[in-house]
């Protein structure tokens, strides 16, 4: 071409959750079958939405409104409801005004960073979940900024890490949390969240909150929306129904704008954002007409606290079994529906390796390893060995090696298999390591 076509943000585009799928492919195709840990979707995992759900669904399609665009901050009375909604809550106040739809999170996601100034960073988790951690890098062109989440203590953020980086950085604009966190399962407390918005306020910040997951919190564990918290700094708070009907494919997201009147470039960059949603005209229109009904009927509540009392005996069952393998760390998870297991120091060696039957495969695998990370390594191996697909930690902007794997599994023998059969191949793959020699050619894979 006359011109190079290639952005230099191409290179800061990487998403470990769907990227692992093109080698599962692969591994299929040698008669492996392929238990899909990789990705959230409840739906795909078995879950059923409920009939009740189901049906103001179809009510909603006897819409004529459900059919046609909608206005691009999305439909009114969907964003009353949504305000009423923060507005119950304690010293929360946003109107129907500071709330924004997009076609899903992500949507979210990539409006909120690609509509920044390019010298403006928000500095994000680390473990990072691939979608914030790409897009922020993108905008800039630059590798993403983290701060330390602290597996020694539960997965909270290291404060005095993020303190830091914060002086360290002066182009950092913003703070994204996420909460209950993905990939660690870790939910964070009140006072955390307080930390948080004292920095923001310290240092004249932003903070953008990603509460996907806010709605799916385990009994007994304390956690507030950050707009219980942040009643005096801008903040950008994402949420939507993906997770929590579940209903991944609405793709219906929305923002909520806190404290907009605070800072007038904060506010004119809001405006920013709307108007390339503009350019869009709007986002999907059924969903949204469904999000007043669906949270508004007094069965929601219910359903909400089912599945948090289901995804917390499901934490608690792989933690049980997972915790007796030696040469690793894992935590329950408090919220959301991931774990992570973590390597520890010196478990892998690089002659780490599990059994694989298939001699085609199993060349196939060691191509695959050259130059991957270590972690990436055991997945590859586990992928071929017993046909259970996790993301590697590494794919998560972390130097620490491990996998995340889901809690979303409905049968309940298939998913003792697959909690077991991790345990197993981690025993193995850690043991292989300590001596050169390969173990037995047999396969641990599902029969």
């Amino acid at each position: 071409m006359r011109a190079n076509l290639v952005s230099p943000s191409s290179a800061h585009l990487s998403y470990a959750i769907r990227d692992i799928v093109s080698f599962a492919e692969l591994v299929r195709r040698h008669g492996v079958e392929i238990t899909w840990e990789n990705i959230g979707d409840p739906v795909a995992k078995g879950e059923r939405v409920e009939p009740w759900i189901r049906q103001i669904m179809h009510e909603v399609l006897e819409i004529e409104d459900s059919w046609g665009y909608c206005p691009t901050e999305g439909f009114l009375e969907a964003r009353e409801a949504l305000a009423e909604h923060v507005n119950a809550r304690p010293g929360a106040r946003v109107t129907p005004a500071d709330i924004i739809f997009f076609n899903g999170v992500a949507d979210a996601v990539a409006k909120v960073y690609g509509f920044l100034s390019a010298h403006a960073r928000v500095i994000g988790p680390s473990p990072a979940y691939s979608t914030h951690s790409s897009a922020e890098s993108a905008h800039c062109a630059l590798p993403h900024l983290t701060y330390d989440l602290d597996p020694e203590n539960s997965w909270m953020p290291d404060f005095v890490d993020l303190r830091r980086k914060l002086e360290s950085y002066p182009a950092i604009a913003g703070i994204l949390l996420i909460n209950p966190n993905n990939p660690t399962g870790a939910v964070y407390p009140p006072e955390v969240l307080e930390r948080f918005v004292a920095l923001a306020r310290e240092f004249d910040l932003f903070l953008v909150a990603d509460e996907i997951y806010i709605h799916m919190v385990f009994p007994g564990v304390e956690t507030v929306h950050l707009s219980e918290v942040a009643t005096d700094v801008p903040a950008v708070v994402m949420r939507g129904i993906s997770k929590e009907v579940p209903w991944p494919g609405s793709r219906c997201g929305w923002i909520e704008v806190l404290n907009r009147s605070r800072d007038q470039n904060f506010s004119a960059y809001i405006d920013s954002v709307l108007a390339a949603k503009r350019l869009e005209v709007c986002s999907t229109s059924g969903p949204q007409l469904a999000v007043p009904r669906i949270f508004g009927d007094p069965r929601y509540a219910d359903h909400l606290a089912r599945r948090a009392q289901t995804f917390a005996k499901r934490a608690q069952q792989a933690y049980e079994i997972l915790r007796q393998v030696p040469g690793i760390k894992v935590h329950p998870a408090q919220g959301a529906f991931y774990m992570t297991v973590l390597f520890e120091a010196g478990t892998l060696t690089g002659t780490n390796r599990l059994p694989i039957a298939d001699p085609q495969l199993r060349e196939l695998v060691e191509q695959q390893c050259k130059g991957a990370a270590p972690d990436a390594c055991f997945v590859y191996q586990l992928l071929a060995s017993t046909g259970i697909c996790v993301v590697p930690l590494s794919g998560f902007f972390t130097p620490r090696p491990g996998f995340r794997f889901t809690l979303l599994e409905t049968d309940d023998a298939k998913r003792e298999w697959i909690f077991r059969t991790l345990a197993e191949a981690l025993t193995t793959y850690i043991e292989s390591g300590k001596t050169s020699s390969r173990p037995v050619e047999r396969s641990l894979a599902r029969t």
